[in-house]
């Protein structure tokens, strides 16, 4: 069956790093759009950052934007987030999204907590 499974996850000091993995299963991922998304408490859930499969443009929210990376390795079926000059603002549960057409996959997502 179709499994996300987001790893990396934890409490981190600002301005510290951490680097998400997401491990995909169950579908040919190298046709899946991948994103990651957050949700803070209370909060909507938002797009942090997505890797179009053609041409391979990375796209990220503001807020991210020259600390986030996002990455995806194929051959192993799996997506990275990685995240730099960490903030408090950016706790929040990340979720790895696959999409293609009118599939969409969710993972269970990873808690990330930054503070001191």
């Amino acid at each position: 069956q179709v499994q996300l499974v987001e790893s990396g996850g934890g409490l981190v000091q600002p301005g510290g790093s951490l680097n998400l993995s997401c491990a995909a299963s169950g579908f040919t991922f190298s046709r899946f759009t991948m994103r990651w998304y957050r949700q803070a408490p209370g909060k909507e859930r938002e797009l942090v950052a997505d890797m179009l499969l053609v041409g391979g443009r990375r796209n990220y929210a503001g807020s991210v934007r020259g600390r986030f990376t996002i990455s995806r390795d194929n051959a192993k079926n799996m997506l990275y987030l990685q995240m730099n000059s960490l903030k408090p603002e950016d706790t929040a549960v990340y979720y790895c999204n696959a999409i293609y057409g009118s599939w969409v996959y969710w993972g269970q997502g990873t808690q990330v907590t930054v503070s001191s």
